[in-house]
């Protein structure tokens, strides 16, 4: 939704919508190196995240079940992590970036899941 503008000059009328409101989410995209994880060891996640008003944040959260849970939040590149692979017999460690632009939009990039090894 932008500003609305209404106007009147010499007995004629104009509106005019201004763009000042973002409501367009930033892209974002996630990736790991590994192929797989030995349960308890760490692997490495990278996201690129982009917006024409900026990037406030991108957060990592690992898919666990139903939910989700926060793994860890950066405010500017590089936006990575070090992630402990469950040990707890999971076969799949599953994470996914949130990023969220300077006007609070948000966007999630696609889930990366890899191999856990025991």
């Amino acid at each position: 939704m932008g500003a609305l503008l209404l106007a009147a000059c010499g007995g004629g009328l104009y509106v005019s919508v201004g763009s000042g409101f973002d409501d367009s989410p930033p892209s974002v995209t996630l990736a790991t190196a590994a192929n797989s994880v030995v349960a308890g060891q760490q692997v490495q996640y990278a996201a690129a995240a982009a917006d024409e008003s900026g990037i406030d944040n991108v957060a990592l959260y690992r898919v666990d079940g139903s939910g989700s849970v926060l793994l860890g939040r950066v405010s500017q590149p590089p936006y990575d992590w070090l992630v402990t692979a469950p040990a707890d017999g999971r076969v799949t460690l599953s994470v996914f970036a949130r990023a969220t632009d300077n006007n609070g939009n948000r966007t999630d990039s696609a889930v990366v899941s890899i191999p856990v090894v025991p």
